[in-house]
């Protein structure tokens, strides 16, 4: 048994409902029983689908956005020590560079990330542009 006190227009009740069988419940108000009989039409059943992951940014040909490691370039492949976003690229093929040279900002966690060289060189291939989402270890440039 259920007990609700309500307060309609400044008179309370003591409400007290009891067992419902076959649609008709067992309803006392302030000491009087009742037989309420309830309606017996039920509402269907709300369906919650789940949500579905999104699937990966494309650009305006399709292709994915996000970089996947690569296997095997000639050279030292500077990579991407976590996942982000890359803001800037702060050299072009052909340029010399030094061990500590930021060649990447990388943006990740609200944070830019300077990305070093880590050998001296030459910029031979720079697999990334700004904006492009990142995984770790994908392989960003490569310094022969």
């Amino acid at each position: 048994m259920k007990e609700y006190k309500y307060k309609i227009n400044g008179t309370t009740y003591k409400v007290t409902v009891g067992d419902i069988d076959n649609n008709v419940a067992q309803v006392e108000v302030n000491g009087t029983p009742y037989k309420v009989e309830l309606d017996a039409s039920q509402k269907p059943a709300k369906v919650v689908n789940a949500p579905r992951p999104s699937a990966a940014p494309r650009t305006e040909t399709g292709a994915k956005v996000i970089t996947k490691p690569t296997a095997g370039a000639a050279g030292h492949q500077v990579k991407s020590p976590l996942p982000g976003t890359i803001v800037s690229v702060a050299v072009k093929v052909g340029d010399a560079v030094k061990a500590a040279d930021t060649v990447v900002i990388l943006e990740a966690m609200k944070m830019e990330n300077a990305i070093h060289a880590g050998r001296d060189g030459v910029v031979k291939t720079i697999n990334v542009n700004p904006g492009d989402a990142v995984l770790e270890g994908a392989p960003l440039l490569v310094i022969d």
